[in-house]
């Protein structure tokens, strides 16, 4: 007498998704296997996502302001590229134009000029320390934004020239 070997289930019955056997001869569900590779992908996904934000955060938060003589220095290298010019109002250099205001900035014995398109903030004037923000274009600095600073007496010095729209000193 010869004896059949034992039926192995082919459809129904069993579980035809068993994954590969784990140790002590258990297996993992296809279905769990697909859930953990869903989970790997998403969580990569999230870390890729949050590193750009960061990147892009980091990036724009660093925003550096080259003093005129470092900028003439490395306006090779800098090209076109965007950044924070900052020097002081040279005297008797302010010329009102249709669209802004020329004027040049000086920084070390470097004077450079700058082109900037725009109303200039209504305390620039020659001798006070600012930023500009733009680019070169070719022998001049193009402008579109003016930065004026102050120091902490300019309240002081002039109570009634800063006015809040209530009427209210600042």
């Amino acid at each position: 007498m010869t004896t059949a070997p034992p039926a192995t289930p082919s459809t129904g019955g069993g579980d035809t998704n068993a994954g590969p056997p784990l140790t002590g001869g258990a297996s993992v569900p296809a279905r769990r296997r697909g859930h953990t590779a869903r989970y790997v992908v998403v969580g990569l996904v999230l870390v890729g996502a949050l590193a750009f934000v960061v990147a892009k955060g980091l990036g724009s938060a660093l925003d550096f302001y080259l003093p005129a003589d470092q900028a003439v220095a490395q306006k090779a290298t800098l090209g076109t590229k965007t950044f924070n010019l900052e020097g002081v109002v040279a005297p008797g250099s302010i010329r009102s134009t249709p669209g802004g205001v020329d004027f040049a900035v000086t920084a070390g014995t470097t004077r450079l000029a700058v082109h900037n398109t725009g109303s200039p903030p209504q305390l620039f004037q020659a001798d006070i320390p600012v930023i500009a923000v733009g680019h070169f274009d070719g022998d001049h600095f193009a402008s579109d934004q003016i930065l004026v600073k102050h120091s902490s007496t300019y309240k002081a010095e002039h109570p009634t020239r800063v006015t809040a729209p209530n009427g209210s000193s600042r």
